[in-house]
C-alpha cells in the first residue's frame, strides 16, 4: 500500500481568507503553482483557491487584486484526504471529484501538505510496485479530470 504522504508535496504555504488576491497570486507565483489552501489561525482548512479563481474575479469586477479579499473568492467546499490514507483512495477522490489537486491533512486535521496530478505523474511508473503508482493509474486520473465541466454561473 502506498500512502499519500509518500507521493504529496509537503513544503506548501498557505493564505488566510482575509489576504488578498495579490498575496494569493504572489504564493502563486513565488511558489510555481496553481492552487493556494486558505486556512484558520490554526492551520485547519476553510477554503481553497485557484489562478482561475483570481483570473475570474479580476476579469468581471472593477478592482484590482490588492482590493479583494480571499474569502470572496475562495471555494469553501474543500475535499481533503489524510496523509495516511491510501494512495488509491485519493485516486478515487480525483477522479470522482474532477480534481487537479487535494488538500492533504495531519492526524490533527491541519494543512500538511498537497497532492496533486504532478505528484501522481512524478511518482508513477510501468506496471505497479509498492513504491509507485502505475501509468494506468496515473493516465485514468488525467483522464478524468480532464473531462470538460458544465459552464456555471455560481462565481465569481
Amino acid at each position: 500500500m502506498i500512502l499519500v504522504e509518500n507521493v504529496m508535496t509537503r513544503d506548501v504555504e498557505a493564505c488566510g481568507p482575509e489576504d488578498t488576491l495579490a498575496a494569493a497570486a504572489s504564493v502563486m507565483w513565488r511558489r510555481d503553482c496553481g492552487v493556494v489552501p486558505v486556512v484558520d489561525e490554526e492551520r485547519r482548512i476553510v477554503g481553497i483557491v485557484t489562478d482561475r479563481d483570481i483570473c475570474m474575479a479580476l476579469a468581471t469586477r472593477p478592482q484590482v487584486a490588492s482590493e479583494v479579499r480571499v474569502a470572496e473568492v475562495m471555494s469553501r467546499e474543500v475535499r481533503s484526504c489524510n496523509a495516511v490514507d491510501d494512495i488509491q483512495e485519493a485516486l478515487e477522490t480525483m477522479r470522482r471529484e474532477r480534481l487537479r489537486r487535494l488538500p492533504v491533512l495531519d492526524g490533527g486535521g491541519k494543512l500538511a501538505g498537497v497532492l496533486s496530478t504532478s505528484d501522481i505523474v512524478l511518482h508513477s511508473d510501468h506496471g505497479k510496485s509498492k513504491r509507485h503508482v502505475s501509468h494506468r493509474e496515473a493516465m485514468s486520473l488525467l483522464k478524468a479530470i480532464s473531462q470538460p465541466h458544465e459552464a456555471t454561473e455560481e462565481k465569481p
